[in-house]
C-alpha cells in the first residue's frame, strides 16, 4: 500500500497513528450510521465551494438532516444556513468548538453528552490539520472524520485527495443517498 500524502504539507509527521482513509461512500455512511451523538462541524469553505450546482453548505445540510445531525457554524456560515432555513445546534469559532470536544465531560451542543463522531467539512487544510492534530492527541474519546476532498492525516477517517471536484460530488452524492435509506 503507497502512502497517502496530506495536500498541505505540514506537520505531516503524525507519528505512529494516521488517518484510516475511506474511499466508499457505504463505509463511511456505515460509521455515521453507528454513531450515537455525531456532530458536522461547517467551515468558512463551504460558502466558497460550488460541486456542480449545489453549493458544498447545501450539501452538508442535506448530510445533516439524514440522520438529524446537529451543525456547528464556525466562522460566518451561521447566516447563510439561517437563510437556508436551518438553525445550528451551535456557533462556534474553529479553536472554541476543538476546545469544547477536547473535554471529555462536554455535553456537546445539544446538552446530551460528548459527541463520538465528528465530522468536519470546509476548512483549510493547514487550519483543519492543527485542529485535528489537538483532537487525535487531547480527545481520545471520539472519533473524527474529514469529508473535504484532501487526505487530513490527523483525522480518524479521511477521504484520500481526490483530484477532480466531480470525484467529490459523486462521494457525497451516494453518501447522502445511502445515509437516506431505510437500513439501520
Amino acid at each position: 500500500m503507497t502512502a497517502i500524502l496530506p495536500y498541505h504539507r505540514v506537520n505531516i509527521l503524525t507519528g505512529t497513528q494516521q488517518a484510516t482513509v475511506i474511499e466508499d461512500y457505504r463505509e463511511c455512511a456505515d460509521m455515521i450510521k453507528r454513531a450515537e451523538r455525531p456532530l458536522l462541524v461547517l467551515g468558512m469553505l463551504v460558502l466558497r465551494t460550488t460541486l456542480g450546482e449545489k453549493s458544498l453548505i447545501e450539501y452538508g445540510v442535506e448530510l445533516a438532516k439524514t440522520r438529524d445531525i446537529p451543525i456547528c457554524a464556525t466562522a460566518h456560515t451561521k447566516k447563510k444556513l439561517l437563510e437556508l432555513g436551518v438553525e445550528p445546534a451551535s456557533s462556534y469559532d474553529i479553536a472554541e468548538i476543538i476546545n469544547h470536544l477536547k473535554d471529555p465531560d462536554w455535553m456537546g451542543v445539544k446538552k446530551e453528552g460528548n459527541h463520538d463522531l465528528v465530522m468536519f467539512l470546509g476548512f483549510r487544510t493547514d487550519l483543519g490539520e492543527q485542529g485535528l492534530s489537538t483532537l487525535k492527541h487531547f480527545a481520545p474519546h471520539l472519533k473524527t472524520m474529514t469529508l473535504c476532498k484532501f487526505y487530513y492525516p490527523n483525522a480518524s477517517y479521511s477521504l484520500p485527495n481526490l483530484a477532480q471536484d466531480e470525484q467529490w460530488k459523486e462521494f457525497l452524492d451516494n453518501l447522502i443517498i445511502n445515509l437516506n435509506s431505510k437500513e439501520a
